[in-house]
């Protein structure tokens, strides 16, 4: 008997279904790995210029994008910088111009955390005091994390409580070396969640006062300078932001989860994670953090190009988390505040972020809602800094 085939039409749809797959499967089998995030490979694979190519810091390509621009030189609602960083107020000259900048950018109050030590403690607290407007500054007061032993711990408390007393509004910024080159006292490196310093973290939990901790740097810090680090041209520019030698200081995940143990130790002491503890290219990361420690406060200083260059995933961020995250600028340069404003409060798109090497792309603004900038801007740090004056802030 003769046996014919059938015709395609006769063919099961499941089985036509199976042949177009492995069809499909068979095509991308042979063609070439793709790059991360590219589809094809780019046209220009495989030539090279004929013309000498620009270096990294020569090629400022001028943007031929038109679209509505809004600069914004004033926040929309008084501010309180809790990561500041201004000349010192020991001086009036100085205490004064910062003020008079202040005004411009409508900074209401500053967090002056500038202290390394508690030692200049009295003379920072009497320049606030006795200057012509002493409440638009309070001041941090901090320890000095080195040759970390026995006793270490209950000795920095007391200076700590000392200090609270005679007018500290909380602990902080405790900077970058904690946890990167404090040594014990056998020359060991302090780990951020050792229990010698259980009563520093302790002490603040009983006073209500907060305690600032910075903790590392950007992960790509920790990573190998090469040409696929995004950070490659700041880390080239600066040799003590070069964290990838195993030998002389501990990974970024190493590192973060000491700090994370600490918080979770200590649920009775607010703390507040300095750079949005540079997990603002994961937000994802910080949200659970979040979630598992309620006594977690984040703030925004320096890390304003990594919010812009996601607008969407930002603003849902900081409208889920609106009520764990506050202002903060870090280094005190009045020209840069609006920056920050603008991707707060605006909708602008693909517009310049201040320091190209920090980043080399552009920002987008967020578009907060006024519920969420007001407690981003002044009602969080409210909420959690103890006697902070309250004198030309709106209710939230």
């Amino acid at each position: 008997m003769l046996i014919r085939p059938r015709p395609w039409f006769a063919v099961p749809a499941a089985a036509l279904a199976l042949a177009a797959i492995a069809l499909g499967l068979a095509v991308l089998a042979a063609q070439p790995p793709q790059a991360p995030g590219q589809f094809r490979p780019r046209p220009a694979e495989g030539r090279d210029p004929e013309l000498p190519p620009p270096s990294i810091r020569e090629y400022k390509p001028r943007s031929t994008l038109v679209v509505p621009q809004h600069p914004v030189p004033r926040a929309k609602f008084p501010a309180i910088d809790v990561h500041g960083h201004p000349p010192s107020p020991t001086s009036a000259t100085e205490y004064a111009q910062v003020v008079k900048s202040m005004d411009s950018l409508n900074v209401r109050l500053m967090i002056y955390a500038g202290n390394n030590n508690s030692t200049r403690m009295p003379a920072v607290l009497a320049g606030i005091k006795s200057s012509p407007n002493p409440d638009r500054m309070v001041a941090f007061t901090n320890i000095n994390v080195s040759d970390v032993g026995p006793g270490y711990g209950r000795r920095a408390a007391a200076q700590l409580e000392t200090d609270v007393k005679a007018g500290a509004k909380g602990l902080g910024e405790i900077m970058k070396g904690f946890g990167l080159t404090a040594r014990t006292s056998d020359g060991s490196r302090v780990k951020l969640d050792d229990p010698e310093l259980d009563p520093i973290w302790e002490t603040c939990a009983r006073l209500g006062i907060p305690a600032f901790i910075h903790t590392g740097d950007p992960a790509e810090f920790f990573q190998p300078l090469d040409y696929s680090n995004e950070r490659w041209l700041e880390m080239a520019l600066y040799r003590d932001r070069r964290y990838f030698d195993r030998s002389r200081y501990p990974s970024f995940n190493d590192l973060m989860a000491e700090r994370d143990r600490l918080f979770a130790k200590h649920p009775k002491t607010t703390f507040i994670v300095a750079h949005m503890g540079w997990h603002a290219n994961d937000l994802g990361r910080l949200g659970a953090m979040f979630d598992r420690m309620p006594n977690l406060y984040t703030e925004v200083g320096a890390i304003l190009y990594d919010l812009g260059r996601q607008p969407r995933a930002a603003r849902e961020f900081f409208t889920k988390y609106q009520d764990r995250i506050l202002f903060g600028k870090d280094s005190f340069q009045p020209d840069e505040y609006p920056y920050y404003w603008r991707v707060f409060e605006t909708n602008d798109e693909y517009f310049d972020y201040y320091r190209d090497y920090h980043a080399f792309w552009k920002l987008y603004g967020l578009g907060l809602s006024d519920e969420v900038l007001k407690k981003v801007y002044y009602g969080n740090a409210l909420k959690i800094i103890p006697g902070l004056p309250r004198a030309g802030f709106p209710p939230v």
